[in-house]
């Protein structure tokens, strides 16, 4: 079992939308000991929901705290590491990749995310890959 394991909006969607890599991302997240996801990708996750499944944001609120995992306030900490890493990738990283990896090279966690790309960054985080 892993401590701690901070979660991206694509791996999430991956389990809940049975795309590919949702057995890992589901074994991922039952995995962790403690899943965190920010409260940026919380929003990210809930836009999307709303938008695919045409539920209101109340419903895909309450689907998305389903999965059990506490959500990282967004501070200041955070916005200046997320910064740094979405203009250092500009063109890679959106904001909600930004801040999904700033909390978790804040947090020392490991990642568990469907975006390939950021296995290619160089970055100083563990990056758990579900497809």
């Amino acid at each position: 079992m892993t401590a701690a394991v901070v979660l991206d909006t694509s791996a999430l969607l991956a389990a809940m939308f049975n795309e590919a890599g949702a057995d890992l991302a589901a074994r991922g997240m039952a995995e962790a000991e403690t899943l965190l996801f920010t409260s940026v990708n919380l929003a990210e996750a809930i836009a999307v929901l709303v938008r695919r499944r045409g539920v209101p944001v109340a419903e895909a609120a309450a689907d998305v705290a389903l999965i059990g995992a506490e959500i990282v306030p967004f501070g200041a900490a955070e916005a200046e590491a997320a910064a740094g890493l979405a203009a250092a990738h500009r063109g890679v990283l959106s904001l909600g990749d930004a801040a999904c990896l700033a909390t978790a090279m804040l947090r020392g966690a490991p990642v568990l995310t469907a975006d390939r790309a950021w296995a290619g960054l160089g970055l100083a985080v563990d990056i758990r890959l579900v497809r």
